[in-house]
């Protein structure tokens, strides 16, 4: 048997004692049979989590939007181009409604409630409006009920700056709060007219405003939050729910191709 040299077993011991596991606080997930971690199509029933990641990097939300509208809205500056209409579209998490529902965003809310964009700029908060254009919202609103396919509503979206606590979920890495109070503070939030969440619409709406812009959030739900926090619809209806928004989408900009006026 070979042996191991005494100082690279000592230095490999050390390295061991160097290493500290993570350590997540929520009883919630030892209840559970399999969790999925729907951003990285990844479930823990069906992937070897070890043997696959060291270290995983993932960008979305507030910051990832803000940088590429600023960049977005500096090209359309450049290219002189007028009466721009832009339009977000995503997936989201349903707030009393269905799964598959197409909620068209008539304000983007913080999470409390209300419609406003918060940063800090300076040092100081800058606080900035998250209304959408009405206008706009109605076209989106005849087109849906001319494609006649899928139920739309329009609605507060809630935007929060994470997936997980931000958002009243049971199943991330800490959990502190009770099922009780997710579910008390989601139909608080529909008394408020939220009817989704998702995590980029209000920086999108504010800088939107800024810049003058024609604006509007589309985004389908992928289920109905207080029922609970993972997605469990099959594959193939997933694809076919978030096909929708494009579909709404692409109808109103088929509707208004011919109008020389409006770009996209």
């Amino acid at each position: 048997m070979a042996q191991v040299p005494l100082a690279k077993k000592m230095s490999e011991e050390q390295s061991d004692s160097k290493r500290q596991s993570v350590h997540i606080l929520n009883p919630h997930l030892e209840k559970m049979d399999e969790d999925i971690l729907y951003h990285f199509a990844l479930g823990t029933g069906t992937h070897d989590f070890p043997a696959m990641f060291s270290d995983v990097k993932h960008g979305m939300g507030i910051p990832s939007i803000s940088i590429m509208l600023h960049e977005l809205l500096k090209l359309l500056h450049y290219s002189k181009c007028s009466n721009v209409t832009i339009i977000r579209i995503g997936t989201s998490g349903g707030v009393g409604v269905e799964p598959g529902s197409v909620v068209i965003t008539s304000q983007s809310v913080d999470a409390t409630f209300k419609p406003q964009f918060e940063q800090m700029i300076l040092g100081k908060t800058v606080v900035r409006n998250t209304e959408l254009d009405p206008g706009l919202i109605q076209e989106l609103v005849q087109c849906s009920k001319e494609i006649n396919e899928f139920n739309t509503v329009i609605g507060n979206t809630m935007c929060t700056m994470d997936f997980y606590e931000g958002q009243a979920r049971l199943d991330g890495a800490f959990c502190s709060y009770t099922e009780e109070a997710k579910i008390e503070y989601l139909k608080t939030a529909y008394e408020a007219g939220v009817r989704n969440i998702e995590m980029e619409s209000s920086v999108f709406a504010a800088m939107c405003n800024i810049s003058g812009l024609r604006a509007a959030v589309v985004c389908v739900t992928l289920l109905n939050r207080l029922e609970g926090d993972q997605i469990s619809s099959p594959h193939d209806i997933l694809v076919h729910h978030q096909q929708r928004p494009q579909k709404l989408v692409g109808f109103f900009i088929k509707k208004h191709f011919s109008n020389p006026g409006m770009s996209f």
